[in-house]
């Protein structure tokens, strides 16, 4: 085990890995397969760049060329990402098949691009699951569940020859785990390269590797960091704390919290704190530039990163994340508020993390923070190259804080201490402190946990690639890391499996014993999406002639998507507002109100024909029984209401989350696009279809920008990649989705126009001219007429809208569904061509409403 040490300078940049394929890393592979001619290549190559290579690094590499397996747990900022380059290009002098894994598709993705500069676009591929780029190149990008598949589907003839994963502390991860673990057990030809700043003790871990492929498996950790951490605790009020660490230089500073909400209110609190100069501003401003701050959350952010305060969490939108991150790496915004998210490679300097607390909600309790997750928080704190050191401070308790003001308030009188009302700590509070986190700083990170599972699709890839699965099997669950007790368990799960697969006759066994599948699995089987499939399948049951049919085929969709979870308990408190009002005034008892209220949950479109289906799939197909079959109404939702991204996100009240929701709407428009046969297409659909990709890339083309780039990488290659991302095209060039834009904003009037809103009406069309009291006569008019103004499918059908296009104005009138089928009643209105391009969405101005 190697403990060597950093460099005693702190200007190196050896952390930082290469970005330029102009550089010819591939021009300096070696004639023959010599280590030390390998090893020298690279060395000079990095050398050229700048880099002296620390001796972490140094070792790491002789090791790997030498044909080693490695096991590198070094701090944040010892330079991992410079070895897995060097792995890679190990492999590649040895005409070998290199595979990289990290545990989320966006690092996935980033590490892509970034290996596309150094290697080329022809030499790496990408496969994420739902994406998929060049995926026979020698240098793959995968999530670790992917290459956990492919392992499982080929064993130890996987086309796999070294993989270098990122992150391994997931191996922990109760969920994901068994992803981390598999490659270990079935490829053991492989040369593995284990990568994390807190994997903790791992010499078990090395033992097995030996004895498992017969590598030597070297081990290089308690590498000293190149820029070490003083750690303090603090007992003054956080904005005390900011205040102290800003005038000793200590920024950029990231003020770490456990909730998202918490992150804002902190940003907001500190805007009465003088965080940056006037001049400072001045140029926060000019490099913000023309950025477009387009939904409600985006408008606070624009006022806290003007005051140099930036907020950083996983519900943001991409391109407000990318702001942050550059204004960040330039230096211009001295504090960011945000989430435990960085721990996970998230790409902001810091030179101070302040954590709020030492302990976390994990989905079931509240709980102290464990070693591993702290030394991963506090191990950003620093930047080689940057800083001499880094500074890691906790803030204690707000009680401890408030105790701590009141007996320095008493100071050394005995009788006003005395005299103290101490603040005692909130109910359920758990207990922590300065000693917990004076344990945490010197605590070595947990043993890695083995969290092996069994599942259909295990089984199935393990028969797929035929010999003996039973032996095959038997292997796996007896010869992993998991205790004899859970082994045991592991088996009978695995001939429960078995047993479900051979009475869906999905699987058989001869007279002679061998096993083998009745059905040959698809090339991609458990790698995309999983329930894809089952979609294609239900797609059939659907009537093209039906009124609904367009929407019916995204409800079928989203129901094969994972969850966005806030959008679903919003859509479900507000639907059991609205029983509750209902129940009221027809005199429901308490009792009984609560009692129904318990079976209202959100939307689920299709819910018992897709319920009914997903039973007779299951039974041909037991496997899917992995995968849980969610009906939900985002996307149909959206549309049905008439309703614009930020109308959406305000009518639900889901700032903090906009970022997951146009993730989870770009995923349905991705879906939309694959998997949807073209024939199934009818033109409605391709009308839907086309609406939802403009509303994503009008919100954040960065999602939509990347996914297209993903397809040509190689024109990514040799330029540097803008942080911000461009301005997205004008939303009229797309005069499909703009119709459907155009037809939204006149339809959402007429549903508004039928359930007598006019104070809505009014606030959508007080400027040109319509407001309440307008919009009230107007219709007063037409209910004298008719009792009801209809809002089905055949009222915001395109034949009920009549557009005439012009090059600078279009002009538009949106006709009512009356009872009578007179059709003589409407909306009239013109879309400003350039207002709207300006605005990315319809610009409608209401002229008239009455009848023709």
């Amino acid at each position: 085990m190697s403990t060597a040490s950093g460099p005693t300078s702190s200007t190196s940049t050896a952390s930082s890995p290469p970005t330029m394929v102009e550089t010819g890393l591939l021009d300096r592979i070696p004639e023959g397969t010599d280590p030390d001619a390998v090893y020298s290549a690279f060395v000079d190559w990095a050398l050229e760049r700048g880099l002296s290579l620390y001796p972490a690094q140094d070792e790491a590499l002789i090791e790997i060329v030498s044909g080693a397996n490695l096991i590198l747990s070094t701090p944040t900022g010892t330079g991992k990402s410079l070895v897995a380059v060097g792995a890679h290009f190990a492999a590649l002098s040895q005409g070998k098949r290199t595979f990289y894994t990290a545990p989320i598709k966006a690092l996935v993705s980033e590490k892509f691009f970034s290996l596309v500069e150094i290697f080329g676009a022809e030499n790496v591929g990408m496969v994420t699951g739902d994406s998929s780029v060049n995926a026979d190149a020698p240098i793959i990008c995968c999530t670790a569940e992917i290459l956990a598949n492919l392992a499982l589907r080929h064993g130890a003839d996987a086309p796999v020859d070294q993989v270098v994963m990122d992150e391994f502390h997931f191996y922990s991860d109760p969920d994901r785990g068994w992803a981390w673990q598999v490659p270990l057990l079935t490829l053991p030809r492989v040369q593995f390269i284990l990568m994390s700043a807190t994997l903790g003790d791992v010499e078990w871990l090395a033992k097995d590797l030996r004895e498992r492929n017969g590598r030597e498996t070297a081990v290089v950790v308690g590498v000293d960091r190149p820029v070490p951490l003083h750690y303090s605790y603090a007992t003054t009020p956080v904005h005390e704390t900011v205040e102290d660490l800003l005038q000793t230089n200590q920024a950029p500073i990231y003020i770490v919290h456990f909730s998202q909400l918490a992150a804002l209110e902190r940003a907001q609190a500190l805007t009465s704190v003088k965080i940056a100069t006037r001049e400072q501003r001045d140029e926060i401003a000019a490099a913000i530039g023309d950025f477009r701050f387009t939904t409600n959350f985006g408008r606070t952010l624009s006022r806290l990163i003007r005051s140099g305060i930036g907020v950083h969490h996983a519900g943001m939108l991409p391109k407000y994340r990318r702001l942050v991150e550059q204004l960040a790496q330039q230096g211009l915004l001295k504090v960011i508020c945000g989430t435990d998210t960085l721990g996970v490679g998230i790409n902001v300097p810091i030179r101070t993390v302040l954590l709020t607390a030492l302990t976390k909600f994990d989905g079931t309790k509240m709980r102290q923070l464990s070693a591993r997750e702290f030394h991963q928080i506090a191990g950003r704190a620093g930047r080689a190259g940057y800083d001499t050191a880094g500074t890691v401070v906790v803030q204690a308790p707000e009680h401890e804080t408030e105790n701590a003001r009141l007996l320095a308030k008493a100071g050394d009188d005995p009788k006003k201490v005395k005299r103290i009302v101490r603040k005692r700590a909130p109910e359920g509070f758990v207990s922590w402190g300065e000693p917990s986190f004076t344990r945490l700083v010197s605590a070595e990170p947990e043993t890695l946990s083995s969290s092996m599972q069994v599942s259909h699709a295990m089984v199935l890839n393990v028969i797929g690639r035929g010999g003996e699965p039973f032996d095959e099997m038997r292997e796996l669950i007896e010869n992993n890391h998991e205790p004899r007790a859970r082994q045991l368990e592991l088996a009978r799960q695995a001939l429960a499996i078995y047993r479900t697969l051979r009475t869906a006759e999905i699987v058989q066994q001869d007279a002679s014993g061998v096993i083998s599948l009745t059905v040959d699995l698809q090339p991609n089987f458990a790698l995309n999406q999983p329930l894809s499939p089952f979609a294609l399948a239900v797609f059939d049951l659907l009537e093209p002639e039906s009124p609904s049919y367009a929407l019916d085929m995204i409800s079928v969709l989203e129901a094969t998507l994972d969850d966005p979870r806030p959008v679903l308990s919003a859509q479900q408190f507000m639907a059991r507002g609205e029983a509750v009002a209902a129940m009221k005034s027809e005199g429901i008892e308490y009792d009984q109100r609560m009692e129904l209220l318990e079976e209202i949950r959100h939307p689920m479109p299709l819910e018992e024909l897709l319920g009914q289906a997903f039973e007779r799939y299951r039974a041909s197909q037991p496997w899917v029984g992995d995968f849980e079959l969610s009906p939900k109404s985002v996307v149909r939702d959206l549309y049905e209401r008439a309703m614009t991204f930020n109308d959406f996100i305000g009518f639900y009240k889901l700032n903090r989350s906009e970022g997951l929701v146009l993730r989870y709407l770009s995923d349905a428009y991705r879906a939309a696009r694959q998997t949807i046969p073209d024939e199934a297409k009818t033109e409605e659909l391709l009308d839907l279809i086309e609406w939802l990709g403009e509303l994503v890339r009008q919100v954040d083309s960065s999602l939509l920008d990347e996914w297209e780039e993903l397809i040509n990488p190689s024109a990514a290659v040799g330029v540097e990649r803008a942080t911000l991302p461009p301005v997205p095209h004008n939303v009229t060039t797309n005069v499909r989705a703009f119709r459907i834009l155009v037809r939204n904003e006149l339809f959402r009037r007429v549903q508004l126009a039928a359930l007598e809103n006019y104070q809505e009406l009014g606030e959508l069309d007080a400027a040109a001219g319509f407001d309440a009291d307008a919009w009230g006569d107007a219709m007063d008019a037409y209910f004298d007429a008719h009792n009801a103004l209809g809002t089905g499918p055949d009222a915001r059908s395109s034949a009920m809208l009549i557009v005439e296009e012009g090059a600078e104005t279009w002009t538009v009138r949106q006709i009512f569904d009356d009872p009578a089928g007179d059709h003589d009643w409407g909306i009239s209105a013109t879309i400003d061509i350039a207002e709207s391009n300006a605005a990315g969405l319809a610009v409608v101005r209401v002229t008239a409403i009455g009848m023709i």
